[in-house]
């Protein structure tokens, strides 16, 4: 018994800070907003060490790699996944706003949007998947490009055969040695995680009820009903009883991360750290969670069919039949699978929600508004379901007794 809780007690230590935090936010108000540098620090401490991370660890697990065809299985295994876990979100949300109807009787002011510039997708494409300078792959904001970049870079390493060995092993020195980064900055994560919340909860905790209540109200249980049930079958799907306990005993430290920081980005280091523990293979983790925190957002999937049925019930629209469901389930697809990935790619999907449903313009903030809302559970979901996607990709690679051939601590 005392040996399980030293295991959950670090989760439990940021859970509590969370609380502790969430209280002096109630009781204090904006002026708790103080100590929210702390929590800044704590954030800044993350960002700072993604880009490196993520290109160490891809760039590291495509040079080790046994072979291409390795990769392959890989990046197959992970796409299906992301799309099945995706519609099935989807589904999800599709059932709670029917059951519980939003947007009815719901008085917004239509403000118009003026001078709103969107690219068009083919210069999105090409904006996100690569850069004009190679300077610019050192900014988070350019996460898709640096991941093309780590990936080729990986592929050429392990083309180049004995000269390439060096190299390969100076990619895998650094990933480990940013995995140990995190690991000290994590000792702070108590202390930047109660700041945050206290900063959080004392700013805007009053203005949480409005408006969007009715989303609020429903998202929240739905995303974390979601979190629970889904993600506990996901784990069983992926690795029995064994991989439902594994789960859950490394994944509340990423989930209040993601829950903090409202960013897969930030959490990501947390996330791998997690995948670790639970078993999957290093390849398999090092490729699946650092794409999965672009291209992977079941919480979105969940956000954008709410803002769906959101909208229309704002404009007394007609929200049933089986094409209106499945035009509602391919763009929260596209938003939470596709369009995560590029930079603006929310406010595109709700573009792509106002335009293709002929909704006049002033539905974008609207919209707009309940991603803001719902942002933090989202978040949640989408760190969380890189880590349970990465088991369910391992589990179709490497067969059903996959737990068993590895030993974690």
């Amino acid at each position: 018994m005392a040996k399980k809780l030293k295991a959950y007690r670090f989760p439990l230590i940021l859970l509590a800070s969370i609380i502790i935090g969430s209280i002096i936010g109630l009781i204090f108000g904006e002026k708790a907003s103080v100590i929210k540098p702390f929590g800044d620090l704590f954030l800044n401490l993350l960002f700072m060490i993604v880009v490196p991370l993520v290109f160490f660890s891809i760039a590291s697990a495509v040079a080790n790699m046994d072979s291409m065809k390795r990769l392959g299985k890989i990046m197959g295994s992970m796409l299906t996944v992301f799309i099945i876990t995706g519609i099935f979100a989807s589904i999800v949300m599709l059932v709670a706003v029917l059951i519980f109807p939003v947007g009815s009787g719901v008085d917004i002011p239509r403000e118009v949007v003026e001078n709103t510039e969107v690219l068009s997708l083919s210069d999105q494409l090409v904006n996100t998947f690569t850069v004009p300078d190679f300077v610019n792959l050192f900014s988070r904001k350019h996460m898709l490009a640096l991941i093309v970049f780590s990936v080729l870079l990986g592929i050429a390493t392990g083309l180049t055969g004995e000269a390439g060995k060096p190299f390969a092993r100076f990619l895998e020195s650094g990933s480990e040695i940013f995995m140990k980064v995190i690991q000290l900055v994590m000792y702070y994560a108590p202390i930047g995680l109660g700041a945050y919340f206290a900063a959080l909860i004392g700013t805007f905790g009053g203005e949480l009820i409005g408006d969007y209540a009715q989303a609020f109200i429903l998202y929240y249980p739905v995303a974390f009903l979601y979190f629970v049930i889904g993600f506990t079958l996901y784990a069983f799907i992926a690795g029995g009883k064994k991989g439902v306990v594994r789960f859950w005993k490394n994944i509340l430290a990423p989930a209040a991360t993601a829950l903090g920081t409202g960013s897969s980005f930030a959490t990501l280091p947390i996330n791998l750290q997690a995948a670790k523990q639970i078993g999957v293979p290093k390849d398999i983790r090092e490729t699946v969670l650092p794409l999965g925190a672009t291209i992977h957002m079941d919480g979105s999937c969940l956000s954008a069919i709410l803002k769906i049925a959101f909208v229309f019930g704002v404009f007394n629209m007609d929200f049933t039949g089986f094409g209106t469901f499945l035009t509602a389930i391919a763009i929260s697809l596209l938003s939470g699978v596709v369009m995560s990935g590029i930079p603006g790619g929310g406010f595109i999907g709700e573009m792509v929600i106002v335009t293709l449903y002929g909704l006049p313009i002033q539905a974008l903030p609207m919209i707009s508004a309940i991603g803001v809302v719902v942002d933090p559970p989202a978040t949640m979901v989408n760190a969380t379901g890189d880590t349970v996607a990465s088991m369910l990709v391992t589990r179709q690679l490497e067969g059903k007794d996959w737990m068993e051939k590895v030993h974690v601590e």
